[in-house]
């Protein structure tokens, strides 16, 4: 394994240093290292981060991998700062067993280029009538502990409160994916006069939060621990605060495309900003930013969505749902919360690295500080660039970005896992997974 220096990083955005990087874990920080035989790197200007950390992607393999593989879709992750990502289990087949979980575990190992933790099943085939194999998936070698049949809503309040029962044996959590089918059947925007004015079927806010306030009160009833899945609204923040003053084990994420865009874009009526959840209006977007400074949300979770181009190059009603994000997500989150004052880089470790970590109990150290001793997951980011988002400067497979175009500020110069280097100077590199 060859020994890095990295020279005049500012961790966390402080002064400049020197780090270290010598077996997989930081040897030393400090000004003037020496070197030795070590491959220096010149990050003069450049902020250090820990290895960024998402809890909610979207890889499609097994199954759609015309749309997105594990390999892409990590490649796509290391150039996004993340060292390690939670895959979600609306695959084909889905990853309700401790078989496809564990392919999937082993499919990011083979990779090389960041730790993928799958996510399990919480129902047979995501059909919200019986239990997925919860316990066999935990106990599987992927150790599964996050259970999502995101995409879906877990509908059913009895089944809900089977699976919060049944993952407090293992430390596991259940990511509700908050949407009450009822409410948004045929749903295409988020409800409100624009829904009216543009024709199109109306999502409204109240599907949300009435899953959420239902899930906190079960999670509080059988004492375990729930997380929400992509919180969009003002009320969903406040439900969640609310749970937050009880003591309740609650956690939350918000995507970035939810700190940023506004439902006033679908008057275009391009199927790029279609989205599950929608786009909200302009208070809900400053609500979740308020949430995520006050920590009411713990988590910025990217919910990427890959989609191959004919599933959006199509008439709104017929495109899929969903963006991809993992490349822009710290770009965006720079933009909305960093340079508006709202979190400061220590901060946004915590929402991007330490939180989702802690959550999910990933391991492998990731979501650790950056310090002697500690695993060597980490990032060096310019954020005085520049950039203009296209579509086809990606990883993935597929180019379903809500930024073409959009000027972003920032740009992941390099990511290391454990110590190797999976970017550099912003591009790929070659590792042996």
């Amino acid at each position: 394994m060859t020994d890095y220096v990295i020279r005049g990083a500012r961790v966390l955005g402080g002064e400049p240093t020197d780090i270290a990087l010598s077996g997989g874990v930081i040897e030393a920080i400090g000004a003037g290292l020496d070197a030795g035989g070590a491959t220096e790197v010149d990050a003069r200007g450049l902020i250090a981060l820990p290895g960024l950390v998402d809890l909610h992607t979207h890889l499609r393999e097994p199954g759609r991998e015309d749309a997105e593989t594990v390999l892409t879709g990590s490649q796509a992750a290391a150039r996004g700062g993340f060292t390690c990502v939670h895959a979600m289990a609306n695959t084909d087949p889905v990853a309700d067993t401790a078989g496809v979980v564990e392919q999937v575990w082993r499919l990011g190992r083979e990779s090389g280029y960041c730790d993928v933790q799958p996510v399990g099943a919480v129902t047979v085939g995501l059909g919200g009538t019986q239990l997925a194999e919860l316990g066999a998936m935990a106990d599987s070698a992927a150790t599964v502990r996050v259970f999502s049949d995101d995409g879906k809503c877990v509908w059913d309040p009895v089944l809900m409160r089977r699976a919060l029962e049944y993952v407090k044996a293992f430390g596991g959590v259940i990511a509700q994916h908050a949407q009450e089918p009822r409410l948004t059947e045929n749903a295409q925007m988020n409800e409100g006069v624009l829904s009216g004015e543009l024709g199109l079927p109306g999502w409204p806010a109240v599907a949300e939060e009435s899953i959420i306030a239902r899930d906190v009160l079960l999670a509080a009833h059988v004492g375990s621990r729930l997380h929400v899945c992509h919180l969009s609204t003002r009320g969903s923040v406040e439900i969640v605060r609310w749970a937050k003053s009880k003591g309740w084990d609650v956690t939350a994420e918000v995507t970035p495309h939810h700190l940023l865009l506004t439902d006033d874009l679908v008057r275009s009526y391009d199927p790029i900003y279609k989205v599950n959840p929608p786009l909200r209006t302009a208070d809900d977007v400053q609500a979740v930013r308020e949430g995520l400074a006050d920590g009411t949300i713990d988590v910025v979770a990217t919910d990427h969505a890959p989609h191959p181009m004919e599933d959006k190059e199509c008439e709104w009603s017929a495109a899929a749902f969903g963006m991809i994000g993992l490349e822009t997500a710290l770009s965006v989150v720079q933009q909305t919360m960093v340079d508006t004052g709202l979190l400061s880089w220590e901060q946004v470790v915590d929402r991007m690295s330490a939180a989702p970590a802690k959550i999910s109990g990933a391991g492998g150290g990731h979501g650790r500080p950056l310090a002697v001793g500690e695993p060597a997951h980490l990032v060096l980011y310019d954020a005085d660039a520049t950039r203009v988002v296209a579509p086809d400067d990606t990883a993935s497979l597929s180019r379903n970005t809500p930024y073409s175009g959009r000027e972003l500020p920032g740009r992941v110069v390099a990511t290391f896992l454990r110590g190797v280097p999976t970017v550099l100077d912003g591009t790929l590199q070659e590792v042996n997974g």
